[in-house]
């Protein structure tokens, strides 16, 4: 198994950054022809997801729709820094995804991308990809 860190900034709290061609950049560096990439998130306060990126208002439903879900403040959040929903909304979204490689790409639907889920931002952070 080959691995890579890429390092991801964001500039807002809550923010999804397309990472689909990066993450199709690290497959050919890594040169795995056939087989799986998995993507993976370190961090509490963040995510990773596949849905279209096609439409940038799909992005915009969602991170309004995890708003909703989870408000930002609450009277029955207990951790002590004040980013409980961040907490939330990455134990929601998850920290890694799988994708086949086959011919040395990225196995996707037609409207689908790779996202990095900000929650706690900005900042700067890392994903691991690692393609067997």
């Amino acid at each position: 198994m080959e691995t890579m860190t890429i390092e991801i900034h964001s500039g807002k709290r809550d923010e999804m950054i397309d990472i689909t061609d990066r993450i199709s950049d690290a497959v050919g560096e890594i040169g795995v022809a056939d087989g799986v990439v998995t993507v993976y998130v370190p961090h509490t306060t963040a995510g990773v997801t596949i849905n279209e990126n096609a439409d940038p208002s799909v992005v915009h439903d969602i991170l309004a729709a995890l708003d909703m879900a989870v408000p930002w403040h609450q009277s029955f959040y207990r951790h002590s820094e004040g980013n409980s929903a961040a907490h939330v909304k990455s134990t929601m979204i998850g920290c890694s995804l799988q994708v086949l490689v086959r011919e040395g790409k990225l196995v996707l639907g037609t409207w689908q991308g790779i996202y990095f889920c900000e929650f706690d931002g900005p900042r700067r952070r890392k994903v691991i990809i690692a393609v067997r």
